[in-house]
């Protein structure tokens, strides 16, 4: 049975979050992730998150993976995006902003300035203490070049 070739990309790209960016995210925290900024052995990620979900949220916890031009995962972190103790008091109010910057150091020298971001959220509070189902509730994707 052959499937056409568009099919596959699209749903490749659909399922990693690619079209985020093209299709409507009401319901969605939408994050955008920016490209990586080396800075010594510290690699510099900005993220531009949007809240759409229905209620404010508290925190929220992410881990970023720094990939190589082969895939290969050569540095990471996680750490509390928003909210998470340290700003305990802050929300995202409902159609609000937020930026962070993630900051991965290297273990051992870049190899390669060929770098990319993959960001991954494991945990979202909303403001009446529940939990967001992050599958559903998280679009991350790539802020594209201006």
């Amino acid at each position: 049975m052959k499937i056409p070739i568009a099919n596959v990309v699209l749903k490749l790209a659909t399922a990693t979050g690619v079209l985020g960016c093209l299709t409507s995210s009401a319901g969605e925290l939408e994050v955008a992730v920016s490209p990586i900024k080396l800075a010594g052995q510290k690699a510099l990620v900005k993220l531009e998150m949007v809240n759409h979900l229905t209620e404010p949220v508290t925190s929220a916890k992410a881990a970023c993976f720094i990939c190589d031009d082969a895939g290969k995962v050569v540095a990471q972190n996680t750490r509390w995006v928003f909210g998470g103790g340290t700003n305990a008091n802050a929300t995202i109010p409902v159609g609000g902003t937020n930026v962070f910057h993630f900051v991965v150091n290297a273990t051992k020298p870049w190899t390669t300035t060929n770098l990319t971001a993959k960001v991954v959220f494991s945990r979202v509070v909303l403001q009446d203490g529940h939990l967001a189902d992050v599958a559903k509730s998280v679009s991350v994707f790539p802020l594209r070049k201006q």
